[in-house]
């Protein structure tokens, strides 16, 4: 399958715990989806797994060439990782149209969080 997008993003976890203590819920409901919340949460420290996603949300708008623009929002992209198995990606609304114009059938993302960084690759295929 031919490549059609690659996006990678780094994030200090720091940076995100500054944003969240300056803005708290109204952050955390601005750029998460429920799902992607209770998932951190239940970590005994959420706050890699939620920079991680953060990672992961500005790879994926990256891998689909909009970034944040063209009225596509921070929920549009989710990390979803049903029964604890390995992260996948789901579009929605205009992110989901502008992947599917891109002709992919596919997209790939690789999570990690170490030394206070947080790093996501995202791969779309078609």
């Amino acid at each position: 399958m031919p490549v059609r997008g690659i996006g990678i993003d780094v994030v200090k976890v720091e940076r995100l715990v500054e944003a969240l203590e300056r803005f708290g819920e109204r952050f955390e409901k601005r750029i998460f989806t429920d799902a992607e919340l209770a998932y951190c949460r239940r970590h005994k420290d959420p706050l890699p797994h939620l920079a991680a996603r953060f990672a992961a949300k500005e790879a994926a708008f990256k891998a689909i060439g909009t970034g944040l623009s063209n009225g596509i929002g921070w929920k549009m992209a989710e990390v979803i990782q049903p029964g604890g198995h390995a992260p996948r990606l789901a579009y929605h609304g205009l992110a989901l149209e502008r992947f599917e114009a891109l002709g992919a059938t596919g997209s790939h993302v690789s999570l990690t969080h170490d030394g206070g960084l947080a790093i996501a690759c995202v791969v779309i295929e078609g």
